[in-house]
This record gives structure tokens, C-alpha cells and sequence, in this order.
């Protein structure tokens, strides 16, 4: 079974053809490979033209989600894998995955990766990454280090996913229309992918514990742009009604131990308390823009 898996980059190339470069090395099967190239890299195309590697090009940064939109149109797989391009794959990410689809015998899932990251969580109320120090750049990685020790790092199947790296089949994404390119450069489009997919009724979302990647964290495609998180939650709102961190935390139940597919959100006291003043907040942002 083999994919097709979008990254956009912006330049980035040393971190691209290391990530590029793990994905030959440490996947079962040979896969699709489509890059969206956003703004003028010589580098980069220069390497992907040598290597007959798929790729779409803009002149300038368009941003995360028009950029994937673009290459995931080239896809030609069954399913399309989402990642960034400061991720090294470790051994067997993909067979992970193939393995839960073949169990599955359905398409209406969304499982990501989990990430292995040399910086520790936020908050010990959600942990969503295995903390593993093998280097912050690709200057002092350490690849023997993970390569000896990352399938012994304890973990689990997380609820509520982990984002990228993500797969979906091709024909749901199409359906959904892929990325919503109005949270360009990309803070907030992996929620409203997950909400999208929610109203069209799935309900399983798992990070897969055997499939993992070690990521760098520079998010250089969503660098050097106006966008900010707040506007990502505030357009959220806008757009669905509830805020991002209500969705993640009472639908998908993010950072959880995976149990199974998600039901619908009990609507206890709480949840409707916090509905109320995330109601009011909406109400007031709609007022605000009828008269600006």
C-alpha cells in the first residue's frame, strides 16, 4: 500500500532533504512524494528536479494550506499523509499505518503520528509528544541515538490525534476540500480539518503509538507572516461557533489515551457554562463586525 505524502517547505531546504532523505530510508514501501514549493528556492528545486520528485511551485509564500491543497491535487494514491518538512521518519511509520487500515476495514478515520520532540510539553495536562532530547537542528542531531532507542520510549495511542504528520484517504479529503485556506499561513487548519471531518461523521481519531517521527519544530512555511494563533481562534469562531480548545477538548478529547471511537460531547453543566460565554463571545465579535 503506498500513499502520497504532501509537505510544503519554504526555504528550508537542509531540513526538506533530510526529512526527504528519511522517508527512502525508513519506509516499507515506495511512496508518492509531492512537494509545494512556496517562493523561490534554487536549492530545493534544484534537488527535487535531480531526483524526479513531484512538486508544485509558487513565487511567493501562499502558506500552509493553499500550498498543500496545490500538491495533494497531484496525489495519485488511495491516501493521501500530511507532514511538515523538519520531520525524520523513523522505521516502519507507514506499516504502522497500514496495519490500522487493514484492521480498520473502513476509510472514515483520521490517524496521525506520534511525535518524538526534543522540547518537553506544555503543561502536564496534555501530553500529546514523547520528550526525547536527540538534538534541536539537524547540527547536533543524534540519529543513532533515536535509532536505538525509539521504539523502547514508553507511550501510548493518543485520542484526539497529534496533527501532522496525518493520513486521510484522498476521496474524504477531496469531499472535505482538503486545508481551509482562509487560516493560511496555518495556525488553526489542522482543528478545522478535524471539525470538518467531524460533521462528516467520523469519529475515530488516533495517534498511532508504533508510528512515529522525531520533529524539529521550525514551522518555517508559517514564518514571516501577518497571521497570528489569536486570529486562527478568533476565525475558528467565527466559522464554527465554538472555540478551538472547546472542540479539541470536548470532542476529540485531545491528548487522551485512545479508548475508541468518540461519541458526541455529554452536555453536562460545565459544558454548558462554558458554551454560554463562548455563545456570548461569538454574538459580540458578529455585532462588532455588522458595524465596522
Amino acid at each position: 500500500m503506498e500513499f502520497s505524502i504532501i509537505i510544503p517547505t519554504f526555504n528550508n531546504f537542509k531540513y526538506l532533504k533530510f526529512s526527504l532523505e528519511s522517508i527512502k530510508k525508513n519506509s516499507k514501501f515506495n511512496h508518492e512524494t509531492i512537494i509545494h514549493v512556496n517562493g523561490s528556492d534554487e536549492n530545493t528545486l534544484k534537488y527535487l528536479n535531480e531526483n524526479n520528485i513531484k512538486f508544485t511551485f509558487t513565487d511567493t509564500n501562499v502558506g500552509l494550506c493553499k500550498g498543500v491543497n496545490l500538491a495533494a491535487r497531484q496525489s495519485t494514491k488511495k491516501y493521501i499523509v500530511y507532514a511538515h518538512d523538519d520531520m525524520y521518519f523513523c522505521p516502519d511509520w507507514d506499516l504502522s499505518f497500514i496495519d490500522e487500515i487493514n484492521n480498520l476495514k473502513t476509510d472514515l478515520f483520521y490517524f496521525s503520528s506520534i511525535q518524538i520532540a526534543p522540547n518537553p510539553p506544555l503543561s502536564n495536562s496534555i501530553i500529546n509528544h514523547i520528550y526525547y532530547d536527540c538534538g534541536d537542528k539537524i547540527e547536533n542531531f543524534n540519529e543513532k541515538k533515536l535509532l536505538d532507542n525509539y521504539k523502547e520510549l514508553h507511550f501510548h495511542d493518543l485520542q484526539g490525534s497529534h496533527w501532522a504528520p496525518h493520513i486521510i484517504s484522498k476521496k474524504i479529503w477531496d469531499e472535505i476540500g482538503g486545508f481551509s485556506e482562509e487560516f493560511d499561513p496555518g495556525f488553526g487548519s489542522d482543528p478545522d480539518l478535524n471539525m470538518k471531518l467531524w460533521n462528516k461523521g467520523i469519529r475515530i481519531f488516533k495517534g498511532v503509538n508504533k508510528s512515529r517521527v522525531y520533529h524539529f519544530g521550525s514551522l518555517t512555511t508559517r514564518k514571516n507572516n501577518k497571521i497570528t494563533r489569536n486570529n486562527a481562534n478568533t476565525t475558528f469562531l467565527m466559522k464554527w461557533g465554538i472555540t478551538i480548545n472547546f472542540f479539541t477538548k470536548n470532542y476529540l478529547k485531545r491528548g487522551l489515551k485512545y479508548n475508541g471511537e468518540l461519541k458526541d460531547p455529554k452536555k453536562d453543566l460545565l459544558f454548558l457554562i462554558s458554551l454560554f460565554f463562548i455563545k456570548t463571545k461569538y454574538l459580540y465579535l458578529r455585532i462588532v463586525k455588522l458595524f465596522t
